[in-house]
């Protein structure tokens, strides 16, 4: 295989279009055609097909196009590690996947620690559904998956979870907002408009449970299973919010918040999730302590 040919291939793809890709190669579209029209000679199948006046990828080319990802992204690997690394070898890759209900915040503060090593580490994060990331950690594209929740159990995947550990819930409300609340917390709470996380969410049952046994009947003024959303409408006093305790700290000066109350009676866990039963590679181990040891210490 002429990897050249890859390389222009996997320049269509991206581009969506052989001129379009002929544009930023700075290349003849008539040279591009011919080049893809050779690598598919070697592979013996179609890349892209006609649609119209547009082409799309064939089955075969998205399949193409995944190992072109990998074999370019690891080529510019190599030249950064070859340029940079002062080391005198490889840098450990870290693939993590970050489940979308999980605060940032609270996902930077996890992941840090594997930053921290002896050895260089080069992290690849990526934020998705939870099922989708099961799904990546199964067929080994990443090394650890960071969630609010266990494995549930209508995915069948051979992984482990591995607790991280838990936090209280915090109350938030902008200046504004605290001003116009009446009573103590949690007191204060009814009738007062308030930001919910969706159904969905793992906290919303507890939090609706606890609302119930307190008695409480704040008016529901948004619902989101974006937690940073939530947040930002939080912020410009829309309603009262909630976030982990283990951060209050930075909620209140991230988003110009006041924390008005919190409880241990609404929690929120965190799973490290991995095909190790029990965990080595070093990036794991050092997220696993650090967070037991010093986020979670005292929840």
């Amino acid at each position: 295989m002429n990897y050249k040919h890859l390389y222009y291939f996997w320049w269509v793809a991206k581009a969506g279009g052989v001129v379009k890709a002929g544009e930023q190669l700075h290349i003849t579209p008539h040279t591009i055609s011919g080049q893809i029209g050779i690598l598919e000679d070697v592979l013996g199948t179609p890349l892209f097909a006609k649609r119209g006046r547009n082409i799309e990828l064939t089955d075969a080319g998205k399949l193409a196009f995944g190992y072109a990802n990998d074999i370019f992204a690891l080529g510019t690997e190599l030249e950064e590690s070859v340029r940079y690394f002062k080391g005198g070898g490889r840098p450990i890759e870290f693939r993590i996947g970050v489940a979308d209900a999980v605060p940032k915040t609270i996902a930077c503060r996890l992941i840090e620690p594997a930053t921290r090593l002896n050895e260089a580490v080069r992290i690849v994060c990526l934020e998705s559904k939870l099922e989708h990331l099961l799904a990546e950690l199964a067929s080994h594209r990443l090394d650890l998956v960071v969630a609010g929740a266990p494995i549930p159990p209508s995915i069948k995947v051979r992984a482990y979870n591995h607790r991280l550990g838990k936090s209280g819930m915090s109350f938030f409300a902008a200046d504004g907002l605290v001003k116009s609340l009446k009573g103590k917390f949690p007191a204060c709470l009814n009738d007062a408009p308030m930001l919910f996380p969706t159904v969905g969410v793992a906290v919303r049952s507890t939090l609706d449970r606890w609302l119930e046994k307190n008695k409480l009947r704040p008016r529901v003024v948004g619902e989101f299973d974006d937690s940073a959303l939530m947040k930002a409408f939080g912020k410009r006093g829309l309603g009262v919010f909630i976030g982990p305790t283990v951060i209050e700290a930075e909620i209140e000066s991230q988003y110009g918040a006041k924390a008005i109350g919190r409880t241990k009676e609404i929690t929120e866990e965190f799973f490290a999730i991995s095909v190790e039963r029990r965990v080595k590679h070093p990036c794991v181990v050092a997220i696993a302590e650090a967070s037991r040891t010093h986020l979670f210490a005292d929840n």
